[in-house]
């Protein structure tokens, strides 16, 4: 990450309305999550303890964010039937919404007359977008902050057409 980057974590603590998040790969390579990855892979047991190592720091980043009155919101564009990455990251979407995140799917032929960004992105507050950009095999190439007002437009625009159209978490069926 460029030095001049700020941390997530201090993105998320000056947000005063909103996060939003937009997933569209069907597939991530983050380093972090490799193991708990491969030990679903082979027993389809993975981390969903909120209290765990793994998974403490975002429950608090996302508890103390919502307490203070941020709306924060995940959307999620997948293909179907999904990869066994998309079933993992379903698996243990429980622990986000625990933490007070709103998630939502979206199968992918239903976002083909959406006009979407290339890349994975945090919106806060409308105004300042943070991409996520990956390498090929999904691996983080480190994030991008622009503060354009149309390319927040764009994301919002994005964002408000894939949630509109998407199934929350807890009706969404894996095919």
């Amino acid at each position: 990450m460029p030095q001049s980057a700020p941390r997530f974590d201090d993105l998320l603590a000056a947000a005063e309305r909103s996060a939003v998040h937009l997933e569209m790969r069907d597939q991530y390579g983050v380093s972090g999550e490799a193991d708990d990855f491969n030990t679903w892979l082979s027993t389809g047991k993975c981390d969903t303890d909120p209290g765990s190592a793994y998974w403490a720091p975002w429950v608090d980043l996302i508890s103390k964010a919502v307490a203070r009155g941020v709306t924060v919101r995940r959307a999620r564009i997948v293909s179907e039937p999904v990869t066994d990455y998309i079933r993992y990251e379903h698996a243990g979407t429980a622990v986000n919404v625990q933490a007070g995140e709103q998630v939502r799917w979206l199968p992918r032929r239903q976002a083909s007359d959406i006009a979407l960004p290339g890349n994975d992105f945090w919106l806060f507050d409308g105004r300042l977008v943070r991409w996520n950009h990956f390498t090929g095999n999904g691996a983080s190439a480190g994030p991008e902050d622009v503060e354009d007002p149309a390319v927040a437009k764009l994301c919002g625009d994005a964002f408000e057409a894939v949630w509109e159209r998407a199934v929350p978490h807890d009706q969404y069926q894996i095919r």
